[in-house]
């Protein structure tokens, strides 16, 4: 039986590519599932060479006859239960520490599974939109990465796309290396994975000389609302229209599931009879295409496309689509939960960007739906503050900011690493080393300087506002890390971006020097100052840095509209 074989999950609630004979398969999958029901069964996130997550109560879960008594050993650790009456079952491993040495694990019962050279470490997830899911090639720096990605310990696993109305029991059947664990190397690093996320990891398996797992799960173009669960939805008011458009499809999934498999069968039927006629041409898509090229021919417009001549059967999207609220949350983080976890990644947000505001609500509520349904209390939740762009993304910035109240959580600031018209900076090799930075004190305990300045408060001092920060030592002007065509061209010998507004809130170019670890900002346009911002309007060139060589986040003191 093939690991990761779907159990107990809604036929047709997934949405991935079928084959032609969509009946076929749909067949094929209730007489598996039947199959299955003699033998244990295992999610796919459980494989041949992966990582578990060491130091803590490693979970281990599956499906097998109601009752059958389940056994699992890893090294020399053992754990029994029994399924229960829905033929679920899970155990807790005792904790195990991290090793180098490849182990075994073994899970028995009517039948057995093995899964070979498993390793204990650091299991992250990082997910997304497309600047997480971009693969290593298209780095800058990712060509001489790969040349040098022989290393073992680290391994790579990528959750295939799957949409789904309801939280699936497993992943989506995926495609090449989509769906499987595998040992980093040039060639599985050549098969595509997550930029980010592997710069990340690699420097994590660094810092800590044990072996770490990755779990990649991102989707370019996608929502934040789309990876957030519906009780996380709910949590908050002010995301009301998201939970109730999810109310709204889960209202008519139940009758559009039942009334499914007669709609495959009559797709099927005149698929069929279109198989066994050799006249095209009587199709009524076929003729309107005719006389629309004829028509167009004689107009001397462009010709319009031909139709399909046989109608392809079309399976209903019962999950609203990727860009559904829960849709990707439910498709493809859910199948992975409890799978044990040391904590998360996350760069995304320019999806979100026209609704900045609404973005410090959605975004909490992601962090801490996925806190809630993995269980494992406040795992480290560290995130991508977006880049320079050509676009005013900074309210959307603030929200990310403001996520720092969470207990646990840490941003990369990275306004410094993009390009004004690149939407996709290539520069991931920073944006991974200095999350791994962050990880390094958040995750791991490590005193060490992490973050770039970040605005604490300010005080007018006559017609100057002081600004003081958090991690302020050793303020200086610096020079971003990254060059190109796209790069902004900052000064090296004075802070830009700086602007300061008066009671009637106009806002005017500012002075601003460094005294000590603070910033003095005027204006001689502006005799009483009342508010500041930096890097708020684009393009937003910064160059304000710690003696860490850490970029300023982009800031602003005022709650004006």
């Amino acid at each position: 039986m093939p690991r990761g074989l779907k159990y107990r999950t809604d036929i047709g609630s997934v949405t991935r590519v079928t084959s032609l004979s969509v009946l076929a398969v749909y067949i094929a999958i209730l007489s598996l599932t039947s199959a299955a029901s003699a033998e244990v069964n295992m999610p796919g996130i459980f494989g041949d060479h992966m990582v578990l997550q060491q130091g803590e109560q490693i979970p281990v879960w599956g499906s097998a006859v109601p009752g059958e008594l389940i056994k699992v050993k890893l090294g020399k650790v053992h754990a029994k239960t029994k399924a229960d009456l829905n033929g679920d079952w899970r155990v807790s491993l005792k904790t195990a520490k991290a090793g180098t040495s490849p182990l075994t694990m073994t899970v028995s019962g009517t039948s057995t599974i093995t899964f070979i050279d498993v390793l204990i470490g650091d299991v992250w997830v990082a997910s997304g939109q497309s600047n997480m899911a971009i693969q290593l090639d298209y780095a800058s720096t990712g060509a001489d990465a790969i040349k040098a990605g022989n290393r073992p310990m680290i391994r790579l696993f990528t959750v295939p796309l799957a949409t789904a109305a309801k939280p699936q029991r497993d992943i989506a059947a995926g495609a090449s290396s989509a769906g499987k664990w595998l040992v980093c190397s040039p060639e599985s690093l050549r098969q595509g994975f997550s930029a980010v996320g592997y710069f990340f990891g690699r420097d994590i398996q660094v810092f800590t000389g044990k072996p770490v797992g990755l779990i990649s799960s991102s989707v370019g173009g996608t929502f934040a609302q789309a990876w957030t669960s519906y009780e996380g939805l709910q949590s908050a008011p002010q995301l009301a229209i998201y939970a109730q458009a999810q109310k709204k499809l889960l209202g008519g999934y139940d009758a559009a599931l039942a009334a499914y498999p007669q709609t495959l069968l009559e797709f099927q039927q005149k698929h069929d009879a279109w198989l066994k006629t050799d006249k095209p041409k009587n199709d009524a898509a076929l003729e309107l295409w005719n006389s629309e090229q004829a028509a167009a021919i004689a107009a001397s417009q462009p010709e319009p496309a031909r139709p399909a001549l046989i109608p392809e059967p079309k399976k209903p999207d019962l999950s609203g689509g990727q860009g559904h609220p829960t849709a990707l949350y439910n498709g493809m983080i859910a199948p992975v939960i409890p799978y044990g976890i040391k904590g998360a990644i996350w760069y995304q947000g320019e999806a979100n960007a026209g609704k900045g505001i609404e973005y410090r609500y959605l975004f909490r509520a992601l962090i801490q739906s996925w806190r809630d349904k993995w269980g494992e209390g406040d795992f480290p939740f560290l995130f991508v503050q977006l880049p320079d762009y050509q676009f005013s993304w900074a309210l959307l910035r603030e929200s990310q900011l403001d996520a720092l109240a969470l207990r646990n959580t840490g941003m990369a600031v990275t306004i410094d690493a993009g390009t004004v018209k690149n939407i996709h900076p290539p520069f991931k090799e920073v944006v991974g080393d200095r999350l791994a930075l962050v990880a390094e004190h958040v995750a791991y305990g490590k005193d060490i300087e992490y973050s770039g300045p970040l605005y604490k408060s300010m005080r007018v001092e006559g017609s100057a506002i002081r600004i003081l920060f958090d991690h302020a030592a050793g303020l200086r002007i610096g020079k971003a890390p990254v060059s190109g065509p796209d790069t902004a061209n900052v000064p090296a010998d004075k802070l830009v971006t700086f602007i300061v507004a008066g009671t009637d809130k106009q806002w005017q170019p500012a002075d601003a020097k460094i005294e000590g670890n603070t910033i003095v900002v005027s204006s001689p346009n502006v005799k009483e100052p009342v508010a500041v911002r930096f890097g708020w309007d684009p393009p937003s060139i910064c160059n304000l840095y710690n003696k860490a060589g850490l970029p300023a986040s982009p800031f602003r003191t005022d709650v004006w509209q």
